[in-house]
């Protein structure tokens, strides 16, 4: 390991309580941050391992005008050395508050395993390493081999219902925990109780996968998840979760990459498997989203769209509770398929079509905490996207109450997409007010 004597401790302990727990999670903010501002100004890891190491010079004008907003304190708070004086930095806090060597140690600590704090993003952390770092698997003992698939089964439910009501963040750590129970337990489970092992680690493992890009995580933990999940189905026979994974995958790609969303979605629903009608529903769905991002013209993403109400209409009545590890895709109704057919057509330049769906079915209240914040995000940005500024900023602040306690991400993102869009639109209130916020958000 190397020497940390002269480590900028107070820079890097400001970056983690903050919920930064990487480095790279710090350059992501910073650059978020600095468009907020009006900056054209990005920093590498490499910056930020300067700032941190006790050798680099202040921070140019620039630089610390991000800075200086993102913590709401001055510089030399942060370690850095007052305008004026030599340019240096301080490599310990105050002599009042000394970190000592376990403070030290804890600091690293936190910044490897921030996935399994309550607040940051996860680092990627594979199944070896989950076995490693948590007591879950060594308490699975305790249970029959049935009653511990019972128990991981209700565990899990329980941990999609803490997502889907009080974010990623709080659900993240129990979900990791559970698939590394499950990994352990499935090395010594006979045969038939290792098959639904696995069968429930598909599942956990798509959750996590979620999780995951929710909670800001890097793409890579994501991927590792999703693909996780898929060799667990694979080992199981299970072609509908493959599938279904699949259709996940597609909804995670960035409308950057429109084509491999298409391939994906398309793959999930052509592929040598059978998907159940509600997530072939939602499979037929986002491949409409991706034909739109590539420019499809609008008859043919309609025409998409009503293969998936006929898919959808081929699904019987939803008999129990919806839960994660029910059946696939009971979830998705109708009322979901309309709001996120909505997001279609505003992906295809039609945002009265989207702000009507919108309109019409956010009004049900059908939907989870998570869920009407991300649509009522989406809203929002499509009233930016008509030419109605306030009443997309209004919008706006109504879904950035929803998604702030609970940092719902995919909100949080598609708001800070609205407001890029109004930034034309400053001298506006309810535009100053939505800018505000989202900055006091990241401030705090």
């Amino acid at each position: 390991m190397s020497d940390t004597a002269g480590m900028n401790w107070r820079f890097v302990m400001a970056r983690i309580e903050r919920g930064w727990r990487t480095q790279q999670d710090f350059v992501e903010a910073y650059e978020a941050h600095a468009r907020m501002l009006g900056e054209n100004v990005s920093i590498s890891i490499r910056q930020v391992r300067r700032w941190e190491s006790g050798r680099s010079s202040l921070p140019n004008r620039d630089a610390r005008r991000v800075l200086e907003s993102m913590f709401q304190r001055p510089l030399e708070n942060l370690g850095f050395a007052r305008v004026g004086r030599p340019l240096e930095l301080q490599a310990q806090p105050p002599a009042k508050d000394p970190p000592q060597q376990g403070e030290k140690e804890d600091v690293l600590r936190r910044t490897f395993l921030g996935g399994l704090m309550a607040t940051g993003a996860a680092p990627v952390l594979d199944l070896a390493a989950l076995d490693h770092i948590t007591a879950a698997a060594r308490d699975a003992r305790r249970y029959s081999d049935r009653d511990l698939v019972a128990h991981l089964r209700a565990a899990l439910d329980e941990t999609a219902r803490t997502d889907g009501l009080i974010g990623p963040r709080r659900a993240l750590p129990t979900s990791l925990g559970l698939l590394a129970t499950i990994n352990q337990s499935a090395r010594e489970a006979p045969d038939g109780i290792r098959q639904k092992l696995l069968n429930l680690g598909a599942r956990a493992a798509e959750l996590a996968a979620w999780l995951h890009r929710d909670a800001g995580s890097p793409d890579r933990d994501t991927v590792y998840w999703h693909t996780q999940a898929k060799e667990w189905a694979t080992l199981t026979g299970d072609g509908a979760m493959h599938a279904y994974v699949l259709l996940r995958q597609a909804q995670a790609t960035d409308r950057a990459d429109p084509g491999r969303m298409l391939d994906l979605a398309r793959a999930a629903t052509r592929g040598p498997w059978t998907l159940p009608p509600r997530p072939r529903a939602e499979a037929l769905q986002q491949e409409a989203r991706a034909l739109a991002l590539t420019g499809a013209p609008v008859d043919e993403v309609a025409r998409t769209l009503d293969q998936a109400h006929t898919a959808l209409d081929q699904a019987g009545p939803v008999t129990g509770p919806v839960t994660c590890t029910g059946p696939l895709g009971d979830s998705y109704t109708a009322e979901r398929l309309m709001v996120q057919s909505a997001i279609c057509f505003r992906e295809a330049r039609q945002p009265d079509r989207a702000v009507d769906l919108f309109r019409q079915h956010l009004a049900t209240d059908v939907f989870a905490p998570r869920d009407r914040a991300f649509f009522t995000a989406q809203l929002a940005g499509t009233l930016a996207e008509a030419g109605e500024p306030d009443e997309a900023a209004t919008v706006a602040l109504e879904a950035l109450h929803l998604a702030a306690g609970a940092r719902f991400g995919q909100a949080l993102f598609e708001l800070r997409r609205t407001a890029l869009t109004l930034s034309a639109h400053g001298e506006r209130q309810p535009v100053r007010e939505l800018r505000d916020q989202l900055l006091m958000l990241v401030a705090g």
